[in-house]
């Protein structure tokens, strides 16, 4: 194998990644397991505080939403795709071409794709159309432009690279949510001295974060689009 096509060793929660070439081929399930779990975080929508009003939590009397939310993203960053992919191949009997196949449809996605969990506490099980979820630097302001805005894509849940491999819960709703890479003003979304990154959802008029170490591929991909 050249040394083009070597990896680059990189930790990400302990775990050497960042694939290049056809070396995720041949990741066993340790490997596999340890990408996708470093992919994993979770998170709350709205606070669990009660507020009382003559004795009474006065928010009990909107029964038609959630008081609050709980909240799982798995991000799908390029080395996620393919242990993804490598998960199908092993449990499958997969070809090594056809797992090549679901990395390059997975890929297709977008930029960079999220799937999100949504389940309701306290109150109505019933999640909004209109929620909404933003990608950022970690505690990046709204005025500084360092975010962007996520596309629902339901067709997504038909990509088979792009299935978290966890048993599901299916109390949570499961969303497959589109970024781009770019801000509205072309920038990397990313920069060389950011270190985390927070997925910000917004139910109604509630927020919730979660937050993971920036990827190594993540930033591998903004470095060769910014290629001319």
């Amino acid at each position: 194998m050249t040394r083009s096509l070597c990896a680059a060793v990189v930790a990400l929660a302990g775990v050497t990644v960042l694939a290049q070439g056809d070396e995720y081929l041949r990741w066993d399930t340790t490997r596999v397991a340890a990408i996708v779990e470093a992919a994993q975080a979770d998170g709350k929508v709205g606070s669990r505080n009660l507020l009382f009003w003559t004795g009474w939590d006065r928010r009990l009397l909107k029964t038609e939403r959630a008081q609050n939310y709980k909240l799982r993203a798995t991000w799908f960053s390029p080395d996620v795709i393919r242990a993804v992919a490598r998960s199908a191949q092993l449990r499958s009997r997969l070809s090594d071409e056809e797992t090549r196949r679901l990395v390059e449809e997975a890929e297709q996605a977008g930029d960079t794709v999220v799937v999100v969990d949504i389940d309701p506490n306290e109150g109505s099980g019933v999640i909004p159309t209109d929620w909404e979820a933003f990608l950022r630097p970690k505690d990046a302001s709204n005025d500084s432009g360092r975010y962007v805005r996520g596309t629902p894509v339901d067709d997504l849940r038909k990509v088979h690279a792009l299935q978290p491999i966890a048993r599901r819960n299916y109390d949570y709703d499961r969303y497959w949510v589109a970024f781009p890479l770019k801000t509205e003003s072309g920038a990397p979304l990313f920069s060389a001295t950011d270190s985390r990154a927070d997925l910000l959802v917004r139910i109604y008029n509630r927020e919730g974060v979660v937050t993971w170490a920036i990827p190594q591929d993540v930033r591998a991909k903004l470095a060769a689009d910014s290629r001319p």
